[in-house]
């Protein structure tokens, strides 16, 4: 299934990164600025993910003696230290993940530009480093930010969806690792209710939703995969749903040979077997057109 396997440490049969977003509020300032503090519900709701989600997260992953990579807007690293100093006690990693959960391909590239390095700079001050690794929010890359990795040194980014394993990302000036996942493996598609956001995802039980992680990491054990899940804390944090992940950890764990490692690691194994020749990635050169496809014409402005 997997042409191009990747060797992973200790032989093990695959990788698995249970990967959380703690946006908290920051998405509701984004899209209700100036009606946000009006929306108590939905503040409340978001305000889970610090105060009570990442708590209980960052007591289960102890239990299992793990170690993971929280992704946070540089806002709520500012906002909730309480809550990074807990993820950091308990030896995770914290990655960048824009300042207020802006869109990067939405914005001009100095504006794009000018949130990436504030993020790291609150990031920098809040671990003592810069950060090694970039999801962008919502997935949302743009044409510019490969460069922005490149230049600023990250080690990799987890927002693209090109691959079942590693694979490397090339502007021409340098190399980013990518951690690729996809929306089957988020919970927001299995999970989120919001009206004030617009989504209405069917409710499901959580034993329903953990049918569809569990699947796909049976196939990442079977053929040698990456698995990745993209969660939040608001979501997969609550308590039924937080039981079924510590079944599905269980599960994991029981069927033995599998690397459960952070973000940062992972990528720091790629470039050593790619260092010493023992694999050879694939290499996606971005951006993958210059511009609209000439093709079809432009519309007038």
């Amino acid at each position: 299934m997997i042409r191009n396997p990747i060797p992973w440490p200790d032989g093990a049969r695959c990788a698995v990164a249970i990967t959380f977003d703690m946006d908290a509020d920051s998405i509701l300032h984004l899209a209700h600025h100036e009606q946000a503090n009006n929306k108590v519900m939905t503040m409340s709701m978001l305000r889970y993910d610090p105060e009570v989600a990442v708590p209980r997260l960052v007591d289960l992953f102890a239990e299992f003696g793990i170690k993971q990579t929280f992704f946070l807007p540089a806002w709520c690293i500012e906002r909730y230290p309480a809550t990074v100093e807990l993820i950091l006690k308990g030896g995770h990693e914290i990655g960048h993940h824009g300042y207020l959960h802006e869109h990067p391909n939405e914005l001009k590239p100095e504006e794009e530009l000018y949130w990436f390095d504030r993020s790291i700079e609150a990031i920098r001050k809040a671990t003592g480093q810069p950060p090694r690794g970039f999801r962008a929010p919502s997935y949302r890359f743009s044409a510019k930010t490969l460069d922005f990795l490149v230049e600023r040194g990250l080690s990799y980014d987890a927002s693209l969806m090109g691959d079942d394993i590693p694979y490397l990302l090339d502007n021409g000036e340098g190399r980013v690792v990518e951690l690729p996942s996809h929306y089957a493996m988020d919970d927001w598609a299995h999970f989120m209710v919001a009206r004030d956001f617009g989504y209405m995802m069917p409710i499901k039980a959580p034993s329903h939703g953990m049918d569809v992680f569990r699947e796909e990491f049976d196939a990442a054990w079977r053929y040698g995969g990456l698995w990745i899940s993209v969660w939040h804390p608001m979501l997969m944090g609550r308590l039924a749903r937080a039981a079924a992940l510590a079944d599905l950890i269980a599960y994991m764990k029981d069927k033995g040979g599998v690397w459960f490692a952070k973000l940062e690691d992972i990528a720091a194994h790629v470039r050593k077997v790619v260092a010493d020749g023992s694999w050879k990635p694939r290499i996606d050169r971005l951006p993958y057109y210059p511009g609209p496809i000439p093709e079809l014409p432009r519309k007038a402005t």
